[in-house]
């Protein structure tokens, strides 16, 4: 089941670090989450936003003109899958866009940042798959759904753990590799067990 969304906030940085749009579920629990995005999306989400043109169209623009000049109709935007990369555990979120031409629906894979950068001007619905909201969402959980949260990330880098544990164990692998590659490896390695080992602690405490 999708989940009908609006893009509650946006966070820039324009010094450095990360930029931030936050969904919010429309009426039923009001979830939030954010997602980290590129300081050029950023930008283009709050410049749609704010109605300021450019002279002549950039990125987002120009694929929007495309899409119309095509007789195409962005109808909805839907992020239908978080994906974990087993180097460092980090969540990255899939989207699609759902383009409407004449009586055919053309689906294109997409990233939530530049989808939503190109939705923005045009109040296009978003969209969020309940399995994804269940995932990443906080603030509006009960305490045993939060536990169950924890207990998934848990079991997700124990999995990670144990992959990038056998990797280094190869001899293959360790021949191939490069330094700096071996080195990185190494350091997500670490920064797993102790965030798994925190989780742990703290599961200990809650229970």
């Amino acid at each position: 089941m999708d989940v009908p969304m609006e893009l509650a906030r946006i966070v820039i940085n324009t010094a450095g670090g990360e930029q931030k749009i936050f969904l919010r579920e429309r009426g039923g629990q009001g979830r939030t989450f954010p997602i980290h995005i590129g300081l050029t999306e950023a930008l283009a989400i709050d410049r749609r936003l704010k109605g300021i043109d450019f002279h002549r169209p950039l990125t987002h623009e120009l694929l929007a003109a495309t899409i119309e000049a095509l007789g195409g109709q962005l109808e909805k935007i839907v992020i239908n899958d978080l994906r974990y990369e087993m180097e460092d555990g980090r969540g990255t979120f899939i989207a699609t866009l759902h383009i409407r031409q004449d009586d055919r629906l053309v689906t294109v894979d997409s990233r939530p940042s530049d989808a939503i950068a190109l939705g923005a001007a045009f109040g296009t619905p978003i969209y969020v798959a309940e399995k994804v909201l269940q995932e990443v969402t906080v603030g509006a959980d009960s305490p045993e759904e939060r536990i169950e949260l924890l207990r998934r990330r848990m079991n997700h880098l124990a999995e990670l753990i144990r992959q990038i544990s056998a990797k280094l164990s190869d001899q293959e692998f360790l021949a191939a590799a490069t330094p700096e590659t071996l080195q990185e490896h190494r350091r997500h390695l670490e920064l797993m067990k102790h965030e798994y080992e925190a989780i742990d602690r703290l599961l200990r405490e809650l229970s």
